[in-house]
């Protein structure tokens, strides 16, 4: 007996493999033969994994918004590493190993097999749910599991990474075609064949990955670029009120700043009025200090002698002081009309900013509310499942190396 082996990377929908809802392509009635292995939450295993490598990350940081708050929402949300990874294992086909049939039973004892040894094999993947569909057109084995490296010398000692996790686990990778994720694969299979081996079934090798789509994995195909285009819209909208965001603060902070000087200008004008009131306060000193005050003629002193000694230097000196005070008053006018102007067309300026971004911001909380309306209505749970699934699809079609299918 020949028969193909199949892996593909697949979606990693939580409530389709422990059939929290029923699809169409599910025999309900045998449901009850699946083979459930585990199902921990997901959460549960980020925690168990990374919380040691998070305090002992943020311990060393001297800047607050360097520290991770949660390492499970930093990889959700991020775009380098995936939250988990799933693969789906088959041996033959819809046609040659039907679910119902004694060769499906006998695909079933080999993925069981399989699976249970899979763990040990693959220290680096921390598997946290694995189910054995029994209840579909042929059997198949869905495998969710977490890569990660322990003893990083970058980042968080202990994180998430794929390319590493393969890598310490002797998956160097080379060329283009020859990857970690490839290599893998391929080592997967032979683990896979040598337990069909075992069970007297011989590894058919395929050039290609087509047989081995069933109904239901195709339909599975299609609805990911459906959702493509829903998910692209959540991604540009989510684009757009981070955007908005950053604008709504530059905007604040622009508003502060000019706040800021107008008071600068308030403490300015007031420290003037406080100098004039010291100098009316002491005006008197120019009263009193005998060089400002015009002496009696002296006995026999000629007029032009006393205008020439006396009354002209004193006239000068006075004009000296007034000329100081009129020079210091007109440079600070100056200051004073310039700084003026500018906080009059930081005003006008910020005014139009904010009217042009009215319609921004009206039409941001439309989406929002549109986007809260599709959630009450699908449940958070199903619309993050949603925005899971396409952002597997978009990893695919980004990355050719993580093909769908790997069958040679």
């Amino acid at each position: 007996m020949k028969r193909t082996i199949s892996v593909m990377l697949g979606k990693g929908s939580a409530n389709h493999n422990s059939r929290q809802f029923i699809a169409a392509n599910i025999d309900a009635e045998r449901t009850q033969f699946n083979m459930p292995y585990c199902n921990t939450p997901i959460k549960d295993v980020y925690h168990e994994l990374f919380d040691g490598a998070v305090e002992r990350y943020n311990a060393k940081q001297t800047r607050n918004d360097r520290c991770i708050n949660d390492y499970y929402e930093k990889i959700r949300t991020g775009r380098q590493e995936k939250l988990f990874y799933e693969v789906i294992v088959q041996v033959g086909n819809m046609e040659n190993m039907s679910a119902t049939s004694e060769d499906g039973q006998l695909a079933a004892r080999v993925l069981d097999e399989f699976m249970r040894s899979f763990q040990t094999r693959n220290p680096c993947l921390r598997v946290f749910a694995a189910n054995l569909h029994m209840d579909e057109a042929t059997p198949h084995l869905h495998v969710d599991f977490i890569p990660f490296i322990t003893g990083s010398k970058r980042g968080m000692d202990t994180r998430v990474s794929l390319k590493q996790a393969l890598a310490a686990q002797g998956f160097a990778g080379g060329t283009k075609g020859d990857t970690e994720w490839n290599q893998w694969v391929k080592s997967e299979k032979v683990q896979l064949a040598c337990v069909m081996e075992r069970h007297g079934i011989e590894w058919e090798k395929l050039g290609t990955h087509d047989e081995h789509l069933n109904v239901m994995d195709y339909k599975k195909v299609q609805r990911a670029k459906e959702v493509a285009a829903l998910e692209g819209t959540i991604t540009q909208k989510e684009e757009e009120i981070e955007f908005l965001t950053e604008k709504k603060v530059s905007v604040k902070n622009e508003l502060d700043e000019f706040i800021t000087q107008v008071e600068d200008t308030s403490d300015r004008l007031k420290t003037i009025a406080e100098k004039e009131a010291f100098v009316a306060h002491n005006a008197s000193h120019y009263d009193e200090e005998p060089e400002y005050e015009l002496p009696e003629p002296k006995t026999l002193a000629s007029a032009k002698s006393y205008h020439d000694k006396v009354a002209a230097p004193l006239v000068r000196q006075l004009k000296d002081v007034i000329r100081s005070i009129l020079l210091q008053f007109f440079e600070k006018t100056q200051e004073l009309k310039s700084r003026l102007n500018q906080a009059n067309n930081q005003i006008w300026n910020l005014s139009d900013r904010i009217k042009k971004l009215e319609p921004e911001n009206e039409r941001l909380h439309s989406v929002e509310r549109n986007f809260g309306r599709l959630s009450r209505f699908l449940g958070d749970e199903q619309v993050e499942d949603i925005i899971n699934e396409v952002k597997v699809e978009e990893i695919n079609e980004r990355e050719p190396k993580f093909r769908r299918d790997y069958a040679r």
